[in-house]
């Protein structure tokens, strides 16, 4: 039901830095969990080509959460591939207005101003969701031994998929850039170490996070959040 992990790490534009998307390989199709942002398209097609992952194959995109360097690639390739677009309802109007400040807390008027030319998130990226995932929900429909769970902080509706392996994709909410610790971006700092203290009772082994390589999820356990 699940075969392979394929690790898709891209650039950021103004060489921000870089996010990870992470390609699953089921038996009958892919599931692509986040997808960079538009800016690096071209990377992240060779890199689904690279692994065999040819329109129609790929089954679902997952968006751990709506911001553009997570979810600036889902309307090309739903259009392009025929995958869904699934995310947490409290993160969709990120994607329908090209906001990645929706329903999260506004920062000052100038970084308003500034985010649209650094993410370059236009209204060919923006997109409707065609599921709304729910805590617990199963991804089995798809091939895969997997499930959903609801970890807010960094935003509100950010979701992690955990296999049934014990492999989490937890999106922003966990980093690994300089060493494993919750994001330094929180919307919301105690639903972030609610959703940390959730998942040290949920059998997570490996921790693959937004930004930053894989890491143990027992070098978790003894911060103290």
């Amino acid at each position: 039901m699940f075969q392979q992990i394929h690790s898709i790490t891209l650039q950021l534009p103004f060489r921000m830095g870089s996010v990870n998307c992470y390609l699953l390989q089921g038996d009958s199709g892919y599931l692509l969990i986040d997808c960079g942002s538009s800016s690096c398209r071209k990377d992240l097609l060779r890199e689904l080509e690279s692994a065999g992952c040819k329109p129609n194959l790929l089954k679902l995109i997952v968006l751990t959460h709506g911001d553009f360097d997570h979810s600036g690639n889902a309307a090309y390739l739903r259009q392009a591939f025929g995958a869904k677009i699934a995310m947490h309802r409290d993160d969709a109007g990120m994607g329908e207005a090209g906001d990645m400040f929706v329903n999260r807390k506004q920062p000052n008027v100038l970084i308003r101003k500034l985010i649209p030319f650094f993410t370059r998130f236009g209204k060919a990226e923006r997109f409707t969701p065609d599921l709304l995932l729910e805590d617990g929900e199963a991804l089995s429909p798809y091939g895969f031994d997997a499930r959903v769970l609801s970890i807010p902080g960094h935003s509100k509706g950010s979701l992690g998929v955990l296999t049934a392996a014990g492999d989490l994709f937890c999106g922003d909410l966990l980093t690994n850039t300089d060493k494993p610790a919750l994001n330094s971006l929180m919307d919301d700092l105690p639903a972030a170490q609610a959703s940390l203290h959730r998942l040290r009772c949920m059998g997570v082994k490996t921790v693959y996070p937004g930004h930053g390589t894989p890491f143990p999820m027992q070098v978790m356990m003894g911060e103290g959040v």
